[in-house]
């Protein structure tokens, strides 16, 4: 690891809540979009390949992804705060054809492809339990206020004609109201938990691995310095 990689990695914070609970929420739709145009084209790209025409689609489908995950990178860096370092080592200075198969002999390219395939159901799972906490949590907190302007006046749970409990006053509401503010204190915790997760993910997908990094170092290493070049 480079020292400036170190210095990032020392400097890293707790994602905020707000970042953490706007990422997740993001997190479905761009996986639903993400998924619909990997397989579209993909697909698409796969099936007219025998007739050349395919190649160019998967050629726009490889440089798409690898532009999407510059963005992710920025993503996770405005909202969570973790910095995700570029992967790719340099292309060669040739022809197209050795350029392309750069790009495709690049684990890097793979690595995003699938990061955004794994997005979709990540990205299920996280909306899921980020809803369903917060939507219990802020029910239960908010019984006293609105329990009266339900039918009845009473709230009863889990169904009208099967009441395992009857709130029908603030007092009978109080005590899950206090359930409610513990609850919003594990959904926040939960929020953050799970963003620091995701980040985990993007870093060990989106960034460089241990040998890139060396490999990344090296040819930074082979580039020529001034006091070299005029020597």
């Amino acid at each position: 690891m480079s020292s400036l990689a170190a210095e990032r990695e020392l400097r890293r914070s707790d994602p905020s809540f707000g970042g953490s609970l706007v990422y997740l929420l993001m997190n479905l739709p761009m996986g639903v979009l993400a998924f619909a145009l990997l397989m579209a084209f993909g697909w698409l790209g796969i099936g007219t390949a025998i007739v050349w025409i395919g190649l160019p689609i998967l050629a726009l489908v490889i440089l798409s992804v690898r532009g999407a995950a510059r963005m992710e990178r920025a993503r996770v860096y405005a909202l969570l705060d973790r910095y995700i370092d570029l992967p790719y080592l340099p292309l060669p200075a040739a022809a197209q054809s050795v350029r392309w198969k750069a790009r495709l002999k690049d684990g890097s390219t793979w690595r995003d492809l699938s990061y955004f395939l794994l997005l979709f159901p990540v990205g299920i799972i996280e909306f899921v339990l980020v809803t369903v906490f917060w939507s219990t949590s802020l029910g239960l907190a908010g019984l006293p206020i609105y329990y009266r302007f339900l039918p009845g006046g009473e709230y009863r749970f889990p169904s009208w004609d099967l009441p395992w409990f009857t709130v029908d006053s603030t007092v009978s509401a109080l005590p899950w109201a206090a359930l409610g503010v513990l609850c919003i204190a594990l959904s926040v915790a939960l929020t953050k938990a799970l963003a620091g997760m995701h980040a985990r993910l993007a870093t060990a997908l989106l960034g460089p691995t241990h040998a890139q990094r060396r490999r990344l170092e090296d040819s930074w290493g082979e580039v020529p310095t001034m006091d070299a070049v005029r020597g």
